[in-house]
Protein backbone atom coordinates (compact mmCIF):
# COMPACT_ATOMS: atom_id res chain seq x y z
CA UNK A 1 0.00 0.00 0.00
CA UNK A 2 1.51 3.39 -1.16
CA UNK A 3 0.64 5.49 1.96
CA UNK A 4 3.51 8.08 1.70
CA UNK A 5 1.45 10.21 -0.41
CA UNK A 6 -2.20 9.35 1.22
CA UNK A 7 -3.34 12.97 2.72
CA UNK A 8 -4.29 12.10 6.66
CA UNK A 9 -6.54 14.35 8.17
CA UNK A 10 -6.13 14.87 12.05
CA UNK A 11 -9.56 16.10 13.53
CA UNK A 12 -11.60 15.52 16.85
CA UNK A 13 -12.84 12.42 17.26
CA UNK A 14 -17.24 11.33 16.91
CA UNK A 15 -18.96 8.77 18.07
CA UNK A 16 -19.40 7.48 14.44
CA UNK A 17 -15.51 6.40 14.96
CA UNK A 18 -15.66 4.43 17.83
CA UNK A 19 -16.13 0.93 15.90
CA UNK A 20 -12.97 2.01 13.72
CA UNK A 21 -11.01 3.56 16.71
CA UNK A 22 -11.51 0.14 18.24
CA UNK A 23 -10.27 -1.86 15.92
CA UNK A 24 -7.22 0.09 15.38
CA UNK A 25 -6.72 -0.37 19.34
CA UNK A 26 -7.14 -4.01 18.95
CA UNK A 27 -4.51 -4.53 16.32
CA UNK A 28 -1.73 -2.39 18.38
CA UNK A 29 -2.38 -3.45 21.83
CA UNK A 30 -2.22 -6.89 23.54
CA UNK A 31 -5.27 -4.76 26.09
CA UNK A 32 -7.03 -2.83 23.75
CA UNK A 33 -9.74 -0.57 25.54
CA UNK A 34 -13.56 -1.33 25.00
CA UNK A 35 -15.91 0.40 22.64
CA UNK A 36 -17.97 1.25 25.82
CA UNK A 37 -14.74 3.10 26.70
CA UNK A 38 -14.26 4.94 24.02
CA UNK A 39 -18.25 5.77 24.23
CA UNK A 40 -17.73 6.96 28.22
CA UNK A 41 -14.23 8.97 26.91
CA UNK A 42 -16.96 10.77 24.07
CA UNK A 43 -19.94 11.67 26.11
CA UNK A 44 -19.54 10.97 29.71
CA UNK A 45 -16.20 12.74 30.16
CA UNK A 46 -15.29 16.09 30.11
CA UNK A 47 -11.73 16.09 30.71
CA UNK A 48 -11.22 13.87 27.88
CA UNK A 49 -9.71 15.00 24.47
CA UNK A 50 -9.71 12.86 21.36
CA UNK A 51 -8.59 13.05 17.83
CA UNK A 52 -8.51 10.74 15.00
CA UNK A 53 -6.55 10.57 12.13
CA UNK A 54 -8.33 9.55 9.18
CA UNK A 55 -7.52 8.66 5.50
CA UNK A 56 -10.39 8.58 2.12
CA UNK A 57 -10.46 6.11 -0.15
CA UNK A 58 -10.38 6.79 -3.63
CA UNK A 59 -14.16 6.83 -3.59
CA UNK A 60 -14.33 9.52 -0.54
CA UNK A 61 -14.91 6.99 2.24
CA UNK A 62 -12.93 7.65 5.20
CA UNK A 63 -10.98 5.59 7.44
CA UNK A 64 -9.35 6.07 10.96
CA UNK A 65 -5.89 4.94 10.94
CA UNK A 66 -5.40 6.36 14.50
CA UNK A 67 -6.35 7.82 17.44
CA UNK A 68 -4.90 9.45 20.86
CA UNK A 69 -6.83 10.12 24.30
CA UNK A 70 -5.49 12.71 26.40
CA UNK A 71 -7.09 13.70 30.02
CA UNK A 72 -6.69 16.88 31.41
CA UNK A 73 -6.30 16.65 34.88
CA UNK A 74 -5.79 20.19 36.60
CA UNK A 75 -2.65 21.38 34.51
CA UNK A 76 -1.47 18.20 33.16
CA UNK A 77 -2.18 16.52 29.27
CA UNK A 78 -1.97 13.09 30.37
CA UNK A 79 -2.09 10.74 27.70
CA UNK A 80 -4.22 7.94 27.53
CA UNK A 81 -3.53 5.92 24.71
CA UNK A 82 -2.33 6.73 21.45
CA UNK A 83 -2.78 4.00 18.46
CA UNK A 84 -1.65 3.96 14.53
CA UNK A 85 -2.42 1.16 12.40
CA UNK A 86 0.17 -1.10 11.38
CA UNK A 87 0.40 0.14 7.57
CA UNK A 88 0.48 3.93 8.55
CA UNK A 89 3.17 3.42 11.20
CA UNK A 90 6.58 5.57 10.53
CA UNK A 91 4.87 7.92 8.49
CA UNK A 92 4.73 10.06 11.43
CA UNK A 93 0.95 10.13 12.53
CA UNK A 94 1.63 9.04 15.82
CA UNK A 95 3.68 12.59 15.98
CA UNK A 96 0.94 14.47 14.55
CA UNK A 97 -1.49 13.09 16.87
CA UNK A 98 0.27 13.93 19.93
CA UNK A 99 1.32 17.35 19.14
CA UNK A 100 -2.12 18.02 17.82
CA UNK A 101 -3.64 16.64 21.03
CA UNK A 102 -1.32 18.34 23.29
CA UNK A 103 -1.75 21.88 21.90
CA UNK A 104 -5.39 21.45 22.19
CA UNK A 105 -4.38 20.31 25.39
CA UNK A 106 -2.49 23.78 26.06
CA UNK A 107 -5.99 25.58 24.88
CA UNK A 108 -7.53 24.08 28.17
CA UNK A 109 -4.59 24.87 30.31
CA UNK A 110 -2.43 22.24 30.20
CA UNK A 111 1.74 23.39 31.14
CA UNK A 112 3.47 20.18 30.88
CA UNK A 113 2.23 16.21 30.07
CA UNK A 114 2.59 12.42 31.72
CA UNK A 115 2.36 9.32 30.04
CA UNK A 116 2.97 5.83 30.72
CA UNK A 117 4.73 3.69 27.91
CA UNK A 118 6.11 -0.24 28.13
CA UNK A 119 9.79 -0.56 28.99
CA UNK A 120 9.75 -2.66 25.89
CA UNK A 121 7.59 -0.28 23.46
CA UNK A 122 11.35 1.45 22.05
CA UNK A 123 9.79 2.59 18.71
CA UNK A 124 7.21 4.79 20.83
CA UNK A 125 9.63 5.51 23.44
CA UNK A 126 12.38 7.01 20.34
CA UNK A 127 8.79 9.50 19.56
CA UNK A 128 7.98 10.29 23.22
CA UNK A 129 12.24 11.34 23.75
CA UNK A 130 12.20 13.30 20.20
CA UNK A 131 9.02 15.67 21.98
CA UNK A 132 11.48 15.78 24.61
CA UNK A 133 9.44 13.53 27.24
CA UNK A 134 12.36 12.41 29.91
CA UNK A 135 11.79 9.19 31.96
CA UNK A 136 10.76 10.08 35.76
CA UNK A 137 10.21 6.72 37.22
CA UNK A 138 8.72 2.93 36.28
CA UNK A 139 5.39 1.57 37.66
CA UNK A 140 6.40 -2.20 38.05
CA UNK A 141 4.87 -5.00 36.73
CA UNK A 142 1.99 -2.04 35.31
CA UNK A 143 0.57 -4.00 32.22
CA UNK A 144 -2.15 -6.82 33.18
CA UNK A 145 -1.33 -9.39 30.10
CA UNK A 146 2.39 -9.70 31.00
CA UNK A 147 3.41 -7.95 34.29
CA UNK A 148 5.98 -5.78 32.23
CA UNK A 149 6.91 -2.23 33.17
CA UNK A 150 5.57 1.12 32.15
CA UNK A 151 8.38 3.81 32.46
CA UNK A 152 6.69 7.25 33.44
CA UNK A 153 7.42 9.80 31.19
CA UNK A 154 6.92 13.53 31.61
CA UNK A 155 7.15 17.13 29.24
CA UNK A 156 7.56 20.08 31.24
CA UNK A 157 6.43 22.70 30.12
CA UNK A 158 4.82 22.14 26.78
CA UNK A 159 5.82 24.27 24.28
CA UNK A 160 3.35 25.45 21.57
CA UNK A 161 6.51 26.51 18.96
CA UNK A 162 7.87 23.05 19.08
CA UNK A 163 4.43 21.29 18.72
CA UNK A 164 3.59 23.45 16.06
CA UNK A 165 7.20 22.19 14.51
CA UNK A 166 6.15 18.55 14.92
CA UNK A 167 2.65 19.12 12.88
CA UNK A 168 4.96 20.49 10.38
CA UNK A 169 7.43 17.72 9.67
CA UNK A 170 5.73 14.56 7.72
CA UNK A 171 6.60 12.21 5.13
CA UNK A 172 2.79 12.42 3.76
CA UNK A 173 0.48 15.08 3.46
CA UNK A 174 -1.17 16.30 6.67
CA UNK A 175 -4.03 18.31 7.22
CA UNK A 176 -5.72 19.32 10.28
Amino acid sequence: MDTGSTAITLRPMRLEDVAQVHAVDQLSFALPWSERSFRFELNENPNSLLWVAEVKDENGASRVVGMIVVWIIVDEAHVGTIAVHPDYRRLHVGQKLLAQSLLAAMERGAVQSLLEVRRGNLGAQAMYLRFGYEVVGERPHYYQDNKEDALLMTLSPLDEVKLRAFLGSSTGMIEV
